[in-house]
């Protein structure tokens, strides 16, 4: 089953819904970079968190979520888009811890708690929105559900789950957000409440099968939802050759000169797909041929 996103509405509007199956997106970026489980774990959830919010956006509307918790994994930075484009990496890929008390991945540890979690959406003006708030908890979940909140203003439930198989490839992983709007009804928020607090871990029922339309049912109660929107899911880089045949020019011709000199040849590497372009001493040339002094 490939992976997709779905948008949707419940108590007849009184809540917005998005639901996501990001496995192969997420498989794709543990391949890609080599994550150990701990560090595919928040990867992965910061990914799936990512996209549901980059769903939230329209047209040609993106958005970069940074996470600098002061952990050993480093900084953590994903990009995503309104179409259900996706990319992502760790500074340090290769983090792993034993289980936590939960008997689960040390996410917490990982990323740590000391940092901001920042949001900087591009919506096609001339100034980026940009939204920053303190990590609280580092297990990325209640980190979104609190960004959210306090610099959206939304009243909003974040969940976000990887399992990861013993040959550290992805067994499962998704989420989920769940926001109300204003004037919800009482009854319906403890309602809410209640199936979040006894409902099994998100990425144990993407791991049963359940798509993303049947996790909010889960939630939300199947009567409940309507499902106004489904979007596929897929890692995207928006690197090329082209790229960074434009950030070698811009280095000038003297710096291009010296790498001519020195190796004769040049190779790129993109952080966030692992990429790797090379350039010939032939192709240098033509580059210097472009740059300014």
């Amino acid at each position: 089953m490939s992976d997709y996103l779905v948008k949707g509405i419940a108590y007849n509007g009184q809540v917005r819904a998005y639901a996501v199956r990001s496995t192969e997106t997420v498989g794709e970026a543990q391949r890609r970079h080599y994550t150990w489980p701990t560090a595919s774990a928040a990867l992965g959830r910061a990914m799936s968190a990512t996209v549901m919010l980059g769903a939230m956006l329209q047209g040609e509307d993106k958005l970069t979520v940074k996470i600098e918790g002061g952990g050993p994994i480093g900084a953590i930075l994903v990009d995503s888009n309104a179409k259900g484009e996706v990319r992502g990496y760790v500074t340090n890929p290769q983090t792993h811890f034993d289980l936590n008390e939960q008997g689960k991945l040390d996410v917490r540890r990982a990323v740590g708690t000391t940092g901001m979690l920042s949001v900087v959406k591009d919506i096609g003006l001339r100034d980026f929105f940009t939204g920053q708030v303190p990590i609280v908890s580092g297990e990325l979940g209640e980190d979104f559900t609190y960004y959210l909140v306090t610099s959206e203003q939304i009243p909003s439930s974040v969940g976000v789950g990887v399992l990861v198989n013993p040959d550290n490839s992805i067994l499962a992983a998704g989420g989920f957000i769940i926001q109300l709007m204003p004037g919800t009804e009482e009854e319906t928020i403890t309602a809410i409440e209640n199936h979040l607090k006894n409902m099994t871990p998100v990425s144990k029922l993407i791991e049963k099968g359940l798509t993303p339309e049947e996790l909010l049912f889960e939630i939300l109660g199947k009567e409940n939802v309507k499902i106004l929107e489904t979007m596929p899911v897929t890692f995207r880089c928006t690197c090329s050759k082209e790229r960074f045949s434009n950030a070698i020019i811009s280095l000038g011709k003297d710096e291009i000169e010296d790498m001519i000199k020195e190796d004769g040849k040049a190779e790129a590497q993109c952080h966030f797909c692992n990429e790797i372009y090379h350039f010939s001493e032939e192709e240098l040339e033509q580059l210097r041929e472009e740059a300014k002094e």
